[in-house]
């Protein structure tokens, strides 16, 4: 995993940063403290988050799925991008790391579009498919556990609408996913699942080499 775009060296990453980023305080205050943390890893980069909220504006979108939360940077990004009745269903298991995320969806007054679900996630995505809630979603963002990443997707695809967009995160791996010498658990779990969505003709694809590479599937 990687805090920022892969293969770009410091000067033209900073260049980018500097030429591109505006992110809101909110935002950079929940990433500093985040970094604190020994996992800070699993955050995702501030150029990937502002990608995000442009789709979330182009797509119109008003409910989303966040399916693996950490301390709640691509939430609240989503959430800042949504209107006022837009609403986020939020998936993760830990208290301590979304304890963190409370706080900073209450800081950015966006807590009450975001309805968070300490459970496994298939599980929360199941009960919302058999309260009849297929097809009512927008978005989903995918950036949880690697060895559930197929499942996520399905239910995910069920869940959106057509013209839906499902985004899903460290599809490139730190590159490990190239390296034909690696072959760990993890890395092979998100080789077959880009090998499956690549084959999928349910979906329009585009894999976006931004931050740790960030898979677009668009419900056909």
């Amino acid at each position: 995993m990687t805090k920022q775009t892969l293969g770009l060296g410091t000067d033209l990453y900073n260049y980018l940063l500097r030429n591109s980023l505006r992110e809101e305080e909110i935002l950079s205050e929940l990433r500093q403290e985040t970094a604190k943390l020994p996992m800070s890893i699993m955050q995702i980069s501030p150029e990937q988050g502002q990608f995000m909220a442009l789709l979330i504006k182009i797509l119109g979108a008003k409910k989303t799925l966040d399916i693996g939360v950490f301390t709640g940077y691509s939430s609240l990004v989503v959430a800042l991008s949504l209107p006022d009745d837009g609403k986020i269903i939020a998936c993760d298991i830990s208290e301590e790391y979304t304890s963190m995320a409370r706080i900073y969806w209450q800081r950015a007054g966006v807590a009450d579009k975001i309805d968070l679900q300490l459970a496994p996630a298939l599980e929360t995505l199941d009960k919302l498919l058999a309260a009849g809630e297929a097809g009512t979603f927008d978005f989903a963002f995918i950036d949880a556990d690697k060895a559930n990443y197929e499942n996520y997707y399905e239910r995910s695809l069920e869940l959106i609408r057509p013209g839906g967009l499902i985004a899903v995160d460290n599809v490139l791996w730190s590159g490990r996913v190239a390296d034909p010498e690696v072959q760990d658990n993890q890395t092979s779990k998100i080789r077959a699942f880009n090998e499956k969505v690549h084959r999928d003709s349910r979906i329009t694809l585009s894999l976006v080499p931004i931050a740790d590479g960030l898979t677009l599937a668009r419900k056909n």
